[in-house]
């Protein structure tokens, strides 16, 4: 079976990214198993903590990150950009830079992201980019989902209640699963 973990780029609890992660688990293809892993409790990056060793929280997250066969990054959009705790733990995650090429060089990466705004996730998703591409990743090209007027989309308990929204992510994760099988197979 695959296996991709999906990492939410929020800690808030109610969070429309969280939840379109979970919407996600439940509209994975056949064969394919997305896991939910966590940003929270990821302390802020500091080169003094790493030389006493990265905390147990960065390394299991790591550690989840090199068992899958791909990561789906769910991102927000915090003033125009990449949110701050969601790159720190990316960053985190090339830590030591000898481990950069384990947990992300070839590794398949998606990223969605859902915001109240009506131009959804658009500027972080590009943000996205020159950092996968630094990192070494396999990025996937092969379809977008920016979920805008998120507040519309979800009910008030994180249920994905929009049948257009909930098609579109069907078919991102459909060719994201085969982008990631191929892949995977290619190396």
């Amino acid at each position: 079976m695959t296996t991709i973990v999906g990492i939410s780029g929020s800690l808030r609890t109610g969070s429309f990214n969280s939840a379109l992660l979970r919407a996600a688990v439940a509209a994975m293809p056949q064969g394919v198993k997305l896991e939910i892993a966590t940003i929270k409790g990821i302390p802020l990056y500091d080169g003094d903590v790493e030389a006493q060793g990265a905390p147990d929280t960065v390394v299991k997250l790591k550690e989840r990150v090199v068992a899958g066969d791909g990561l789906l990054l769910v991102t927000p959009e915090y003033n125009n950009s990449i949110p701050g705790v969601f790159k720190n733990a990316i960053d985190w995650l090339s830590r030591p830079d000898t481990d950069i090429a384990r947990v992300f060089g070839g590794r398949p990466v998606g990223v969605i992201g859902a915001s109240p705004s009506r131009f959804g996730t658009l500027l972080s998703q590009t943000a996205w980019l020159p950092v996968l591409k630094t990192l070494g990743t396999a990025a996937y090209f092969g379809g977008r989902l920016q979920v805008a007027q998120a507040a519309n989309v979800f009910d008030k308990s994180g249920n994905l209640v929009d049948d257009r929204i909930r098609e579109q992510l069907e078919k991102y994760l459909a060719g994201f699963c085969k982008f990631v099988a191929a892949t995977r197979h290619a190396s």
